[in-house]
């Protein structure tokens, strides 16, 4: 089993930046990719950005250029590092994991991003 819990969501002017935070504990050995989805109010559950094997990274086109995902070097944290931030980028967003060869199948509890125009 592997817990996750975010943080570093909150409220932001058009333009500024924020940076989340994944902090991964319990079954963290194997880990395949770790990832970020964002769901905004009457919309499906999106993927933003995702990390495979610690070094492959892919990201939506919607936050190209924009977001940067990483890992702190303890492997224990993922973060996302929001900036150019939109008002089409208001959602909750969420971290995941999965192991090789199965869904993402492990979820944090999600964090608000909010962004003003």
């Amino acid at each position: 089993q592997v817990q996750l819990v975010e943080s570093g969501g909150g409220l932001v002017q058009a333009g500024g930046s924020l940076r989340l935070a994944c902090a991964a504990s319990g079954s963290r050995i194997n880990i395949y990719a770790m990832g970020w989805y964002r769901q905004a109010p009457g919309k499906q559950r999106e993927l933003v950005a995702t990390l495979t094997n610690g070094r492959s990274t892919d990201y939506a086109d919607s936050v190209k250029g924009r977001f940067t995902i990483s890992r702190d070097g303890d492997e224990n944290t993922v973060n996302l590092q929001m900036n150019s931030l939109k008002p089409e980028d208001t959602a909750v967003y969420y971290c995941a994991a999965k192991y090789y060869g199965y869904d993402w199948a492990y979820w944090g509890q999600g964090t608000q991003v909010t962004v003003s125009s």
